[in-house]
């Protein structure tokens, strides 16, 4: 089983930090089923451990928390869905990189039932959305908005962190950084890309497509 936990308001960092780490040594201990955590956070930057410092343009904006979690700086605030993914990855293949990959995928099939074609990009973390109708770099490729970024950690092969998709945050808000390390290219949300999406909306669509990414391990095979 795999329990949806819905948080309401907006939930402190730390304190969801402390909840995923408990949760994810439970998990592992067998005392605990996986869990998916959805939350937002007040306006914060997070630096995962393969940020740099350059990147942080304005320290002084949000607050900002060091985090294991694997990538490099990204924002969360009002409006954006954080999808805390808490499952058992050595019953699901002990496939560190498939891992990521499935939730990539389900990313971009959450993102599918809202006629959103999200993409990956080698060399760029996250799922992209394509801008046609916005002027296109200066080598002629077309422009490119982030619309949901990835970083997981593992700890006895269960997961903690997840994934964060923009619905309909203050874009101004990721100003203060380089999100993930990634220059010449934007940011999006749904709500941006024209779409009246709302939180519950994107909820329901992720729980329908869980399933046929993240099969019951006790029925694979």
């Amino acid at each position: 089983m795999v329990d949806w936990i819905i948080s309401d308001g907006l939930t402190d960092y730390d304190h969801a930090v402390a909840v995923m780490e408990d949760r994810a040594a439970a998990i592992a201990s067998g005392t605990a089923d996986e869990a998916i955590w959805l939350v937002e956070h007040p306006p914060l930057y997070t630096a995962g451990t393969s940020a740099k410092a350059e990147d942080l343009k304005d320290p002084h904006r949000f607050p900002v928390f060091e985090t294991r979690r694997g990538g490099q700086f990204t924002y969360h605030g009002p409006g954006q869905r954080v999808v805390y993914v808490m499952l058992n990855v050595g019953r699901r293949g002990h496939d560190v990189r498939k891992f990521v990959q499935d939730l990539e995928k389900w990313v971009i099939s959450t993102l599918d039932r809202f006629n959103v074609t999200g993409e990956i990009r080698d060399g760029r973390v996250g799922v992209w959305v394509t801008r046609p109708e916005k002027p296109s770099l200066p080598d002629g490729s077309p422009r490119e908005d982030k619309v949901a970024a990835i970083g997981i950690r593992l700890r006895k092969w269960v997961s903690f962190h997840g994934i964060s998709i923009n619905v309909e945050p203050d874009l101004s808000h990721f100003d203060g950084i380089v999100p993930c390390g990634v220059t010449g290219h934007g940011v999006s949300s749904l709500v941006d890309l024209g779409l009246p999406v709302t939180m519950p909306d994107l909820d329901n669509a992720l729980k329908l497509t869980f399933p046929q990414i993240f099969p019951n391990p006790d029925d694979v095979g």
